[in-house]
């Protein structure tokens, strides 16, 4: 997996990446110390309001930025937001009212709608081979995966040395390197995206090539079960590990921990399983082509999640009928922690193997000048998914119990792995066979074919194929 550092423009993005996601990860901690100081008890109702705010500036950001991208040039769009990043972390610590975090927050959090789909889209042009790409998705994963147990470790050591309010500086001082090493690092130019129209048109092209491309629109199901997986996992660990198994603090952590594990180790093994066996093979018969190979391991992973999420509810609803709980309480099952570990690690490697290989897609389903659309719209819709779970995995928690909450996030789950199943083509060829009979005779298009009529080629929706080719799509 790590050949692919060789490419030096690629070795300096990832570092850029990596640096960038520990000051992040220095941000959150800080942030959480900073509520608490500002809030008090409330420190939760405001992480909550700020976490709100980040996915509704994920969702309603992204297809604009996702437009803006496609007309600047990209290394200087990238570096400037970089630097708006550290101009708002240095800002941080000298707020005085909590309304401040919340506009503060607004404008990070729409500066980093803007980097991250802007930065994924840069990866496919600076690696075109898919083996190449492949292989940078999962260290992508994996960077992701470290800032989550790295960070958190890193701020407390940094914490025993200077004030929390110190982690910001930490912060900028990431998002700067993140900013110098991609302006010093040669971009590809991308292709010019051929769309006309105003912003608004521009806008929405990328949302429309994600609905009418039937595996992305499967991909958007997949992000509904991941994010179903995720949000019982982030917001009722903390209940789980201290309430239902009554542990310790220090406990939490290492819950997340095994599900941060889990999906490191499925990052560290998917290049090899992709690499397996192709995606298709050109110029074989339609019915000797077999499926995907992301279709089969990201069905199979989404359907792990539900699967994993009704054990989980099972064995809260035993434990609460028997009058025990699910933990260390008197009489309670000594294999819950244990338990709990695995089930945890077992989704985050469903999580991972979904997540790390839709890169693949959207490269494949869009040309390269439409890739900072794709990207956005992608980044945009599946953070609605995180809008929608989020707070009905605590809300559920609160209100019905950890039981019900898991149960309901089952439900979503599966809803989402069902419609994935469906979407999905089981063939799924890159070339596809089509007509265009709006087009006049001696179109340049038609010509390119071959002279016209029913002709093949990788097919992407654009200004010309503005639908998927009917029969398609089953």
């Amino acid at each position: 997996m790590l050949s692919v550092l060789r490419n030096r423009t690629y070795r300096r993005l990832f570092t850029a990446q990596v640096v960038a996601l520990a000051g992040t990860g220095l941000a959150t901690v800080a942030l959480s110390l900073l509520a608490y100081d500002l809030a008090g008890t409330n420190a939760s109702a405001v992480l909550g309001t700020a976490l709100a705010i980040k996915m509704a500036a994920y969702v309603g950001m992204g297809p604009v930025v996702g437009a803006l991208a496609g007309r600047l040039p990209r290394r200087t769009l990238l570096v400037t937001l970089d630097l708006v990043r550290a101009g708002i972390a240095v800002s941080l610590p000298f707020v005085t009212q909590v309304w401040q975090i919340y506009v503060l927050i607004l404008l990070l959090q729409t500066a980093s709608a803007a980097f991250t789909p802007t930065f994924q889209a840069t990866i496919p042009e600076v690696l075109p081979e898919e083996r190449d790409y492949t292989r940078a998705l999962s260290l992508s994963r994996l960077a992701y995966d470290l800032e989550s147990l790295l960070s958190p470790a890193l701020a407390a050591v940094l914490l025993t040395l200077v004030p929390y309010d110190r982690l910001f500086a930490g912060t900028a001082v990431g998002f700067l390197v993140s900013g110098i090493l991609v302006r010093a690092t040669a971009l590809p130019a991308p292709a010019p995206a051929a769309r006309a129209g105003g912003l608004r048109a521009r806008a929405a092209f990328g949302t429309r090539l994600l609905l009418g491309t039937p595996r992305l629109r499967a991909l958007l199901a997949l992000d509904v079960a991941v994010a179903a997986a995720g949000a019982a996992v982030l917001v009722n660990t903390v209940v789980l590990v201290r309430d239902s198994l009554g542990r310790a603090p220090g406990d939490v952590p290492l819950a997340l921990g095994a599900y941060g594990a889990g999906s490191m180790a499925v990052a560290l093994l998917l290049p090899r399983a992709l690499d397996r066996r192709p995606a298709e093979s050109v110029g074989r018969p339609a019915r000797t082509l077999r499926p995907p190979a992301e279709r089969a391991l990201m069905l199979r992973a989404a359907f792990v999640l539900p699967g994993t999420l009704g054990l989980l509810a099972l064995g809260l609803g035993a434990g609460a009928g028997a009058g025990v709980g699910v933990g260390h309480a008197p009489g309670g099952p000594s294999w819950s922690w244990p338990g709990l570990l695995v089930l945890w690690a077992v989704l985050g490697a469903a999580t991972s193997a979904i997540l790390t290989p839709g890169g693949r897609l959207l490269r494949r389903s869009a040309r390269s000048g439409d890739l900072p659309a794709v990207f956005a719209a992608r980044f945009s819709l599946s953070h609605a998914g995180w809008l929608l779970t989020y707070p009905l995995a605590g809300w559920l928690a609160a209100g019905a119990g950890l039981a019900a909450s898991a149960a309901v996030l089952a439900g979503v789950a599966l809803l989402g792995a069902l419609a994935a199943a469906r979407l999905w083509p089981r063939i799924d060829p890159a070339a596809l066979a089509h007509v265009h009979p709006e087009l006049p005779a001696g179109h340049p298009h038609l010509v390119a074919a071959g002279g016209g009529g029913r002709h093949a080629h990788d097919f992407h929706i654009d200004e010309l194929h503005r639908r998927w080719p009917p029969g398609e799509a089953a």
